[in-house]
């Protein structure tokens, strides 16, 4: 129902569709803030949203199973965050804007256990929008672990060194999987950011 519903309204608004996913530490909120800012100053209207997100209740309960412990935790946290997503697919693709910017989307599922993660994403897949803009910000879990330690205060159950190693691996899969465009997010900021635009600059940028 939510795939029929956007598809319609992507037709008759001629709505573009961008989702940046990657580890934690890989810098996707913060491209995704730069990518919205420079298509406004391009003059176009920009909904973004970020996952899991703060103003309902399945997006604070999926943080909130983030820094609890155990395989319910997993369970829960994955469950809450991908509703979180549905909601802002059933809310936000409505909006009369230009874009529609998603900060985590399919790449949720890759917390699961394995080989759980697999069917969960093709589940999820097939009941969601597919954009044809997948970003997925492949970073090292050296680096990730680095910049996490370096920007927060408290640790989620999935930032931990071998945590990330194995949702990497994971997400990697589902990225080659799903046809998704990988970007080296080791580099710095502003080369991630020029990355971006080289491959969504003809369908996007004037």
């Amino acid at each position: 129902m939510a795939q029929q519903l956007f598809y319609f309204w992507w037709e008759v608004y001629s709505l573009q569709f961008i989702v940046i996913d990657g580890l934690d530490g890989s810098g996707k909120s913060t491209q995704a803030h730069r990518i919205a800012q420079l298509l406004q100053k391009h003059g176009k209207t920009v909904c973004l949203r970020v996952h899991p997100s703060t103003d309902n209740i399945w997006g604070r309960n999926a943080k909130r199973y983030l820094y609890a412990k155990g395989k319910s935790a997993h369970f829960s946290s994955a469950l809450f965050y991908m509703m979180d997503v549905i909601r802002s697919i059933l809310l936000y693709s409505w909006r009369n804007d230009d874009y529609i910017i998603f900060v985590r989307y399919l790449m949720g599922t890759a917390y699961l256990p394995s080989p759980l993660y697999k069917y969960a994403y093709c589940f999820f897949a097939s009941i969601v929008p597919k954009s044809d803009k997948l970003l997925f910000l492949d970073i090292s879990p050296k680096i990730a672990h680095k910049r996490l330690m370096d920007n927060r205060k408290s640790q989620e159950m999935f930032e931990e060194p071998k945590a990330l190693i194995d949702v990497r691996k994971k997400a990697l899969f589902l990225a080659h999987f799903g046809n998704w465009t990988i970007i080296n997010a080791d580099k710095s900021i502003s080369e991630v950011e020029w990355a971006i635009k080289s491959v969504i600059h003809e369908q996007v940028f004037p």
